[in-house]
């Protein structure tokens, strides 16, 4: 199940409403108690943060974030060394602007 359509049913859910036929929960149903309504508030904000991270992960380069190889410490040095631009190399390594630019200095190759 989606992130997206879990949040909806739950959301209905915490407003006293059948996600699956729209009806309102009767004031005795256990949908209504005070404290069933702030669990599923809480568990509307955690889904919330859930799909925020989702977003960012799928906008994120696919290396991002992923451990740095020898190997491709040397192919980014010798990227570096022949004038590739910084844009060139996250490209080339499907990373990050900052980590190109922080690998770049722990290589000794730019200053911080």
């Amino acid at each position: 199940m989606e992130t997206r359509r879990a949040n909806e049913i739950v959301t209905l859910l915490s407003d006293g409403v059948d996600p699956h036929t729209g009806e309102v929960f009767s004031a005795d149903s256990p949908y209504q108690h005070p404290d069933t309504v702030r669990a599923l508030f809480l568990a509307v904000k955690g889904l919330e943060r859930m799909e925020k991270y989702e977003q960012r992960k799928e906008a994120l380069p696919e290396n991002a974030g992923k451990a740095w190889k020898k190997k491709e410490d040397g192919l980014l040095a010798e990227g570096f060394d022949q004038g590739r631009s910084i844009h060139e190399l996250c490209e080339a390594h499907g990373r990050t602007k900052a980590s190109i630019k922080a690998r770049l200095v722990k290589l000794g190759k730019i200053e911080e």
